[in-house]
């Protein structure tokens, strides 16, 4: 059976925060990599426990997760969590999906993970380094069609929504929050084939930017405009003090 999962702890979060904050790898990581893994001195994990500012957290999407047994002719760093992931369960995906394959959009994914992080490692100030939803760069498109990107909008206005709510509901100590991203670029495996950006560039005319529609819902909320219209009245609830 597969259960939703919002991060791969082993994979991705225990052996960063658990080392930042016990001054060791996850008892999950010593059981399933042995031997293989590096061993802190005693030295190296006083220094280690309580040894950051503030936690940073990407957050782009959420899998289903299902237990496997381990596969020892295949040893390495997937193989290790012993874990199944996939976007989709009896064939319905966990969310819309957006231009590159692995991004399934699911907003109450990041609420989770903060809630889940404050209460494993003792509220740590969080800032959300990135988050962001792309489309894919087509070529037929007009500049017009281009800039109108609704699904964008939505899916900062949703994943702003969770974030407010686990602050205001969970008591998780989050500081920032940063887009990504602030203009369509290279994206690593993806290249120039999807474009994140809430500004738009034009690779082919000089590098002009343009200002996707999301922009103009972006920039109202960091003013916190009164008179904007949004459906989960996030810019309200912003200005509210965390205790009221």
């Amino acid at each position: 059976m597969y259960k939703q999962k919002v991060i791969s702890v082993f994979v991705h979060g225990g052996r960063f925060m658990d080392p930042l904050t016990n001054g060791d790898y996850p008892r999950n990581m010593h059981d399933f990599v042995g031997g293989r893994l590096p061993k802190f001195t005693a030295e190296e994990s006083k220094m280690l426990k309580g040894s950051y500012d503030f936690i940073g957290i990407n957050y782009y999407t959420t899998y289903y997760a299902q237990n496997i047994e381990a596969n020892y002719q295949s040893v390495g760093f997937m193989s290790d969590a012993r874990a199944n992931w996939t976007g989709e369960r009896n064939g319905i995906p966990i969310g819309p999906q957006a231009g590159v394959k692995w991004l399934y959009i699911y907003p109450e994914g990041i609420s989770r993970l903060l809630n889940y992080t404050k209460d494993l490692y003792g509220n740590p100030t969080i800032y959300i380094t990135e988050n962001g939803v792309d489309d894919v760069n087509n070529n037929a498109s007009s500049l017009k069609e281009a800039l109108n990107d609704p699904i964008r909008e939505k899916s900062y206005k949703d994943h702003l929504k969770n974030v407010l709510r686990s602050i205001n509901e969970h008591g998780v100590d989050v500081k920032g929050f940063f887009a990504w991203s602030l203009m369509d670029n290279f994206e690593w495996g993806s290249g120039y084939a999807v474009r994140f950006g809430l500004y738009y560039v034009d690779y082919k005319n000089d590098l002009k930017r343009y200002p996707k529609k999301s922009v103009k819902w972006f920039k109202q909320f960091l003013r916190r405009d009164s008179h904007i219209k949004v459906e989960d009245n996030l810019v309200r609830d912003a200005k509210r003090p965390r205790n009221a």
